[in-house]
């Protein structure tokens, strides 16, 4: 094969990008990580958006898999400066009467709050989170045979439902509009099918390891990730944008972190046409509108949940955050959006001044979008908290397009890299053996373009490596 510089380049140091980089790192291999921006993390940034002394989370916020997602739980990043701190009420979901209906980290008492649901929600997610482990490592990872098929085969049956039909199996309209404030961050209609797996695959995760947020920042976690993969031996060079895969040095394997058009600008011209014309087809789903907040005091929520929680959803009922959606998915903003807000502060005091506070919110929109929508936003928080207007110290908004311009992975401002919908599941990018290796010899896809796709958890990244070890070492 002739001599080679590294056995491994990763491109991209997001949190898939970290994973590869150390799960090839763990094997003994000479692996280099290269980060196009100054800052390690990709979407766990930590900066001073608005005011001094206002620490804000760029992009990714509450993670519901850090704690629970197999690679995470594998690494000692504790001894590498992580800390992990858990809310009160873990979401929190604000409806017209002024109360909560709330996700707990303890599953009866989430069960005990939903009534004439109360049986129904403890058959549905006892028997995901008493396998977790095990349906953890099938649907956190590629299309295979399962480790214990039985259980994943009765998952199957209600994840792949749309979100609206298993949200109206409940009696209750507050347990409805619960399960579809946990759908919405798919980023999607909740009429698509398999969006009822991203509500309960983020309601497992609550029940087993909680929705902490990182101390310090979601920066904290990057920060452990690059300081283990060091420790290890690894390289890492920052304030390097690849643009072309002639720049890098020799290596015997080249893993993209980053989103198939920008693998195409890269690496395209070593693709067979097959592989070029489905990564061409790649479909990009909505992009965020975001908000960072600097407040003179915490949230005045009317309901006294909302006030422990680290996430609240708004949007209303079911009903209201699905033609909220849908809406969007054609291109008509909402005058009613689904808002996913994050109270970081709470459980983290150290992000904002003494009796200060940050509040982090965003809502989806047309894929490109540049409409400023932060009143349209402030105004769906006052609903709720009558008075929150008069708290704002400082804000600081960024559009679709402006995501994309941080990141041109997030394109159109679609920071989950893809439509994670049933035809791009577990096809992502695209149709073939193994979704990790491209038409090229020992250039692979590493990103949440590949399964399982968006979120923080590094599976994609551990699945790609582990792909490359097998091919290739």
């Amino acid at each position: 094969m002739g001599v080679t510089e590294y056995d491994a380049i990763v491109v991209g140091s997001g949190p898939n990008g970290l994973a590869a980089a150390i799960t090839l790192q763990q094997q003994g291999l000479r692996v280099l990580l290269i980060e196009g921006k100054e800052q390690v993390g990709g979407g766990m940034r930590t900066q001073e958006l608005t005011l001094p002394g206002f620490q804000h989370d760029v992009c990714s916020a509450i993670h519901p898999l850090a704690a629970s997602a197999p690679f995470f739980r594998s690494l000692p990043l504790e001894a590498y400066g992580l800390r992990l701190l858990h809310p009160e009420v873990l979401a929190a979901h604000p409806l017209a009467d002024g109360s909560s209906v709330c996700l707990y980290r303890s599953l009866t008492d989430t069960a005990a709050q939903l009534g004439a649901d109360e049986k129904k929600y403890l058959e549905l997610m006892r028997p995901i989170v008493n396998n977790w482990d095990s349906l953890a490592s099938d649907f956190l990872g590629p299309l295979k045979f399962p480790k214990k098929p039985l259980q994943l085969a009765s998952f199957g049956r209600k994840a792949l439902q749309p979100a609206t039909w298993l949200a109206r199996s409940f009696t209750s309209e507050r347990t409805a509009a619960l399960f579809a404030g946990m759908a919405a961050h798919g980023i999607q209609p909740l009429t698509n099918w398999a969006t009822s797996a991203i509500a309960l695959v983020l309601m497992g995760a609550g029940h087993v390891g909680g929705w902490p947020v990182v101390q310090g920042g979601s920066q904290g976690l990057a920060d452990a990730l690059l300081a283990y993969f060091l420790d290890k031996g690894g390289q890492f060079q920052a304030g390097w944008m690849v643009a072309d895969l002639g720049e890098l040095p020799a290596a015997t394997a080249v893993l993209f972190d980053t989103s198939p058009r920008q693998l195409l600008k890269i690496a395209g011209k070593e693709f067979s046409r097959l592989y070029t014309w489905q990564l061409n087809r790649y479909r990009y789903g909505m992009g965020v509108f975001k908000v960072d907040f600097a407040l003179d005091g915490p949230v005045p929520w009317t309901s006294a949940t909302a006030r422990m929680a680290g996430t609240v959803h708004l949007g209303g009922t079911l009903s209201e955050i699905a033609a909220s959606e849908a809406g969007l998915w054609k291109g008509i903003y909402s005058e009613n959006p689904y808002v996913l807000v994050a109270q970081q502060s709470l459980a983290d005091p150290h992000r904002a001044p003494q009796g200060k506070h940050t509040l982090w919110a965003y809502c989806h929109v047309p894929s490109g979008g540049n409409t400023d929508i932060t009143e349209v936003v402030i105004r769906q928080i006052e609903k709720q908290a009558p008075g929150f207007r008069k708290l704002i110290l400082a804000i600081k908004s960024m559009n679709a397009s402006d995501y994309e311009s941080y990141n041109p992975n997030y394109v159109g401002g679609d920071i989950n890299v893809g439509v994670q919908d049933i035809y791009q599941l577990f096809s992502r990018p695209a149709l073939r053996f193994s979704p990790y290796r491209s038409s090229a010899k020992g250039i692979y896809l590493c990103s949440s373009a590949t399964p399982p796709g968006g979120g923080v958890h590094g599976m994609c990244g551990f699945h790609a490596a582990k792909q490359v070890l097998h091919d290739l070492f």
